[in-house]
């Protein structure tokens, strides 16, 4: 998207990380003088606050359901909260974008295609990470904190699809089982160099327009 946002999702499954991870990357980009809107999947729109509710619950709806609920939630959270932002020039983290229902429905047998094909609509991320560990290792972070999602055996099929994913060249794998710090600071890196990379597109844009 033209101008000076950039859009930065963070994936990766339950307990990798990603919450604390966004607020350490906006808080530093903050200081370096960016603006930036925190975000994340479900959203906080009426189909977001309903799906929230809804990984607390013991029994889970058809897959193909679960697809279309989240695609419903992130159509409204592009044009609420995503875009404008871009188009306020502000730099927009998400935690989690269309790859997780690629992941999460993907891992009990929806097809793959047909979850990319529902979410066409979707804004590509100028940035997309998987934030990786191993299943065992997350659900030690959760400790008591549970949902419907939370399962070592599902994990590990969740995990095994992000994977596919990193290897299609649509995310970018980072070790998070690694001390904070470290994972922080390859993130704070990337994120760097993507602004950077842009630098020249509006550099030009400025020019044509004067």
């Amino acid at each position: 998207m033209a101008g000076k946002g950039l859009f930065i999702v963070l994936e990766g499954i339950d307990g990798s990380g990603k919450d604390t991870h966004l607020k350490l990357l906006a808080r530093e980009l903050r200081e370096l003088g960016y603006a930036v809107v925190e975000t994340a999947e479900p959203s906080r729109g009426r189909v977001g606050t309903f799906l929230k509710g809804y990984a607390k619950r013991k029994e889970r709806l058809p897959a193909e359901s679960e697809a279309f609920l989240y695609a419903s939630d992130r159509f409204e959270h592009l044009k609420n909260v995503v875009k404008p932002a871009l188009r306020r020039d502000q730099i927009v983290i998400s935690a989690r974008y269309y790859y997780s229902s690629m992941a999460y429905q993907g891992a009990v047998g929806v097809d793959l295609d047909w979850i990319r094909e529902m979410n066409r609509f979707a804004l590509k991320p100028d940035l997309a990470i998987l934030l990786d560990i191993l299943p065992e290792y997350s659900l030690h972070r959760l400790k008591r904190r549970r949902s419907i999602y939370e399962d070592s055996d599902y994990l590990r099929k969740v995990r095994d699809i992000y994977i596919k994913l990193v290897n299609q060249g649509e995310l970018v794998k980072v070790d998070a089982d690694r001390p904070k710090r470290v994972v922080q600071g390859e993130l704070l890196s990337m994120v760097l160099n993507s602004l950077h990379e842009r630098a020249p597109e509006n550099e030009q844009e400025k020019s044509e327009t004067q």
